[in-house]
């Protein structure tokens, strides 16, 4: 039987770099965007959850602090599929 995790569990990575990368670092919105050569309206948007992360903003992430992107997308992936299961999709079920 799959171990199915509750949804809860599905962080937004965007919020988790700020509170435990960004932060600590002691960075700002501004400070963080300039090292990652990115605007800071993207970098704002990702940390406050209102973006999702991209493959290239992991690679980022990972260049200048030495987090995995691997991981990062995965906690991406992982929390757009939690939010897509809260929703209601209608399909018809297709017959083998």
């Amino acid at each position: 039987m799959p171990i199915k995790l509750h949804s809860s569990f599905a962080v937004h990575p965007g919020p988790w770099l700020r509170s435990e990368i960004v932060e600590p670092y002691g960075l700002s919105v501004t400070d963080a965007a300039a090292k990652l050569h990115v605007t800071r309206q993207a970098m704002s948007n990702l940390l406050g959850g209102r973006a999702g992360l991209s493959a290239e903003m992991a690679l980022r992430f990972e260049k200048a602090f030495g987090l995995s992107a691997d991981t990062l997308l995965r906690m991406q992936m992982a929390h757009d599929l939690a939010r897509a299961r809260e929703g209601t999709i209608e399909v018809e079920r297709v017959a083998a």
